[in-house]
């Protein structure tokens, strides 16, 4: 089984950025200007883009739209998420070039009305993003950019996806996000099980290429590389190639 490798942009401030466990707290700043970032990561190869506004995802308002229109220009394929509630969040996004938009607070807080999009829009224009944190034996689901304790749980919620047509479905271990730990492989093999008709995006933690190798033997169709990437763990052209 393939597995799709998406490197990853994070904007805040129109900069590209990295945090520690979605702690806002805890953010390191990086040089490369988005733009440049993207151009390197088309020609070395990459079909997907994943770019998440965390501005957007704390307030609820797509923030950095402008720079994600400018990214949806670099030559790969879009998926881009962050601050998505009403209808209209998607249909800008959509018109900035996006091909897949990313949602995460609303699709916990809202399912029906993510279901609506599905139906109207279709499965493909679409990643349900159910990041978690294991908590007392139970996979939780804050958002608002993580910042927020939610009630449903992702054994609730996935399987609840799966059901209504959803296609894709990103999943970060939070606790794992940023630390260069390695992929919670527990967590994937668990998602393969209980939604296999869903591709899983695995993210939070890589730091190798036999992190890549072992979320696609766990289950994951595709995988997001952020912080080793951007600290140059490793080469996306050797990642492309796993």
């Amino acid at each position: 089984m393939n597995v799709e490798v998406i490197p990853a942009i994070d904007l805040r401030n129109g900069q590209v950025v990295r945090l520690r466990q979605g702690d806002y707290a805890q953010e390191t700043q990086y040089a490369a200007a988005p733009h440049e970032l993207a151009a390197r990561y088309a020609q070395a190869g990459a079909q997907w883009l994943h770019v998440v506004d965390l501005d957007g995802a704390r307030a609820g308002d797509l923030t950095n739209l402008a720079v994600i229109e400018v990214l949806a220009k670099a030559g790969m394929q879009v998926q881009a998420g962050g601050g998505v509630r009403v209808e209209d969040d998607v249909q800008r996004l959509f018109g900035a070039g996006v091909s897949r938009v990313v949602v995460g607070s609303v699709a916990i807080r809202e399912p029906e009305r993510v279901a609506q999009w599905l139906d109207k829009h279709g499965a493909e224009r679409f990643t349900i993003a159910l990041d978690t944190r294991r908590c007392d034996n139970t996979w939780t689901l804050p958002s608002a950019g993580w910042t927020e304790d939610e009630a449903r749980t992702l054994d609730e919620l996935a399987p609840w996806y799966a059901a209504h047509g959803a296609r894709h479905l990103l999943c970060t271990d939070i606790e794992r996000d940023g630390m260069l730990a390695g992929f919670n492989l527990e967590l994937y093999r668990h998602l393969a099980q209980t939604v296999p008709q869903l591709a899983v995006q695995a993210s939070g933690g890589v730091r190798s290429l036999e992190d890549i190798r072992a979320a696609r033997e766990a289950g994951a169709r595709g995988v997001i590389l952020g912080r080793a990437l951007l600290e140059g763990r490793f080469t996306l052209e050797d990642a492309l190639a796993c």
